[in-house]
């Protein structure tokens, strides 16, 4: 039986890891949740490192064949807290989601929904996150059987490979295929409103709204008609971008060595 993990940034309560875990365990699959107590959106790949993590059994609110957890930590902290101190034993995959949201082009540098998955990509195992592209959407029964097809399916990951895939908030029948796709570009227009605590005191609520038709980055490494997750989630296609957590920028790289970058330093 195919062992999965699975988490989130949600929390323990949210309608996507429900969905997604409870449909995987009625096809069979042995599934253990751990995920944040609360909500954790945008956690990065934060670590819980100076304060104690504290995590409880959750009963009721998963199919009865889900193992859950909830732990006090970021997205990041219980994928590690699973594989280090539930599990008997390295999953077969890492699933994070399903998110309530899109996690494309440089969302993922702030996703906890991403991170998560990637801690599992770092220990080498094969991992997925997903995410439904709409905050308003409640109905995550189509994303959860896009899921469970892609796993039936899903050919090996290469190492060291993360895929991230975003399923378009529509019925199924609506959805265009399945679009391999490159990281795309989101901006956002950033505002701090600054307001005042009972005392007197001022704080600022950090809000943003996304830059629509903003041009997308030319292709590197790849050909240049291979499309963006940005571009191809607005035509209905389930978008999977495969990651990797090697940051080197190669060209870059090779550009600052000609520069005699190396040799700056007088000795």
């Amino acid at each position: 039986m195919t062992k999965l993990l699975i988490s989130n940034d949600d929390g323990i309560f949210a309608l996507g890891i429900r969905s997604l875990a409870n449909t995987l365990a009625e096809k069979g699959y042995d599934v253990t949740v751990v995920c944040p107590d609360r909500e954790r959106s945008a956690a990065g790949h934060g670590l819980t490192l100076h304060h104690p993590i504290r995590a409880d059994t959750v009963d009721d609110i998963f199919h009865p064949n889900v193992t859950a957890w909830s732990c006090s930590g970021t997205p990041s902290d219980c994928v590690k807290f699973a594989l280090s101190a539930i599990l008997d034993g390295p999953p077969d995959m890492v699933l994070s989601g399903i998110n309530h949201g899109s996690n494309l082009g440089t969302d993922i540098l702030y996703s906890g929904t991403v991170s998560a998955a990637m801690e599992g990509t770092i220990d080498g195992i094969p991992s997925l996150a997903f995410s439904l592209a709409s905050y308003t959407a409640t109905d995550f029964s189509t994303a959860a059987q896009v899921a469970n097809q892609l796993l039936a399916k899903l050919p090996p990951i290469p190492k060291g490979t993360l895929l991230n895939v975003n399923i378009p908030p529509v019925a199924k029948e609506e959805i265009a295929g399945i679009q391999l796709t490159r990281q795309g570009l989101r901006r956002y227009i950033e505002q701090f409103e600054k307001r005042f605590d009972p005392r007197g005191k001022s704080y600022y609520w950090l809000a943003g709204e996304v830059i629509e038709d903003i041009p997308q980055p030319e292709a590197k490494h790849l050909p240049g008609d291979v499309p963006t997750d940005v571009e191809a989630i607005r035509q209905n296609y389930v978008t999977i971008t495969p990651l990797e957590f090697d940051l080197t920028n190669a060209q870059s790289f090779l550009s600052l060595q000609q520069e005699g970058m190396e040799g700056l330093f007088d000795a």
